[in-house]
């Protein structure tokens, strides 16, 4: 099965995203009161939020220059806008995949 260039790198970045909120949810009640109790549970929180942003943007500009799109251009509009930004964009690259499969077959 051949999949498109840009398939793992949208599939990266919605995993990303994914892990972007439950680091988010842990500060969000009713986890909150368990999160800001434990420091290290704050700590890695605030990294696990850091960290997948960076990640997430990172796979959301190979994404777009695996398509032919300027990856520039999406990872700040992404930034700007996050995550709903983030979220159009990935269903946008997902349908630009398909078509670009489409007309591939």
């Amino acid at each position: 099965m051949q999949t498109a260039p840009a398939q793992q790198p949208i599939a990266a970045a919605a995993v990303s995203l994914i892990a972007w909120i439950f680091c988010v949810a842990a500060f969000l009640p009713p986890l909150n009161k368990y999160t800001l109790n434990s420091v290290p549970l704050m700590i890695m929180a605030g990294v696990g939020i850091a960290v997948s942003l960076i990640v997430h943007l990172i796979f959301i500009g190979m994404s777009a220059q695996r398509l032919g799109r300027s990856p520039a251009l999406w990872v700040v509009v992404c930034l700007c806008l996050f995550p709903i930004a983030s979220i159009v964009g990935l269903i946008l690259f997902e349908w630009f995949s398909e078509q670009e499969k489409q007309a591939g077959a």
